[in-house]
């Protein structure tokens, strides 16, 4: 039989990295994988997809992402199987998250077929990077750029669509801090927030900053217009547990659709624990705090999976949070949600796309 990915051009690397690698302390994306790979977007059409050694690329100056920022990325991860197979974990959902926010940036849809079959191929040929420590994955990073070389205020005719991979650990390795952020933005209704572009990012780094040189870790970013209700924590949605219930914000066109989000939402529903998406302001973690109602806070996303939040800084008073332990709701999901990638559990919703190891 034919492979979905037989068609694809590889040009093997003749001097592997792959040594230089210490998987038993994986530092998030400082090793890349031996591949990558590339196509170019020119005359309105995709170029036949080529895996190639990871290396430097040619680039000109006058390159218009650099200028005007079309730039769109997805954060996805493969999981070594009990069996020894690789799933990748909601490729198709993943996709489509990807092509809403090209769209968004005036930038060219992937085709499913180039997106999915490319990334099998890659995973399959670097495949002895994927680590099986406790905690650990492949870290898949699929982006566009644009490419044209010009000066001038215009979308871009010509694009680049490269995937990378990085064996990667634990996002945070403890508890972290955050402070609600009442000053600086990330994105406001109408805008950006809820796409994957290069902005959006960038823009978050000096807020985040500063609040690192306060002693935390994260912000949770409230909304543009009047800064009374949460929308995001940094790199990751957020989700609280109040009376119970877990509960995060509603979704706007100012926050990112998670997709680590959504398959929590699913997976707490199916456990019979009460889930709601709902506008949650700063007046209601005050409250949750003051009556000790609000007994969990966490990070949800790609790079973190569950992130445990130890303490909210809100207008500057510390309020900390219950320990988190074994029984605590973002841990029981959190184990369900690992047993599904590695195949320790039924994976009744073909989260996983499977990748034989031959």
């Amino acid at each position: 039989m034919t492979s979905v990915t037989s068609s694809i051009t590889i040009q093997h690397t003749t001097a592997s990295r792959i040594n230089e690698v210490d998987f038993s302390n994986l530092e998030f994306g400082k090793y890349i994988s031996d591949h990558m790979l590339v196509s170019e977007y020119k005359n309105k059409r995709w170029s036949e997809p080529i895996i190639k050694p990871y290396g430097e690329m040619m680039m000109s100056p006058a390159m218009l992402a650099l200028h005007y920022g079309q730039a769109v990325f997805e954060g996805m991860k493969a999981y070594k199987m009990i069996d020894g197979n690789i799933s990748i974990f909601r490729i198709h959902k993943h996709h489509d998250r990807f092509n809403i926010s090209l769209g968004r940036m005036c930038m060219p849809e992937v085709p499913e077929e180039l997106f999915v079959n490319g990334m099998h191929a890659l995973i399959e040929t670097d495949h002895a990077w994927i680590p099986q420590t406790d905690g650990s994955s492949m870290y898949i990073r699929p982006h566009v750029f644009a490419s044209e070389a010009r000066l001038g205020v215009k979308v871009s005719e010509q694009y680049k669509f490269i995937i990378m991979t990085s064996p990667v650990g634990p996002y945070f390795n403890k508890p972290i801090r955050v402070k609600v952020e009442e000053t600086y933005v990330r994105a406001a209704e109408g805008g950006t927030g809820f796409a994957k572009c290069a902005g959006n990012y960038g823009g978050a780094f000096y807020p985040t900053q500063l609040a690192r040189e306060q002693g935390f870790d994260q912000v949770l970013w409230t909304d543009a217009r009047d800064h009374q209700f949460i929308d995001e924590s940094g790199a990751m949605n957020v989700m609280f547990v109040m009376d119970g219930k877990l509960i995060t914000p509603k979704l706007t066109s100012a926050i990112l659709d998670g997709v680590t989000r959504d398959s929590i939402l699913t997976l707490a529903r199916e456990m019979n624990i009460s889930a709601e998406e709902r506008k949650i302001s700063i007046k209601d973690l005050e409250e949750g705090f003051a009556k000790g109602t609000l007994t969990e806070a966490f990070g949800a996303g790609t790079a973190a999976v569950v992130a445990p939040i130890a303490v909210i800084n809100i207008h500057g008073k510390d309020y900390a949070l219950p320990e988190v332990k074994p029984d605590s709701i973002q841990m029981q999901i959190k184990k369900k949600l690992h047993n599904i990638r590695v195949g320790l559990e039924p994976d009744v919703h073909q989260w996983n796309y499977i990748i034989p190891v031959k």
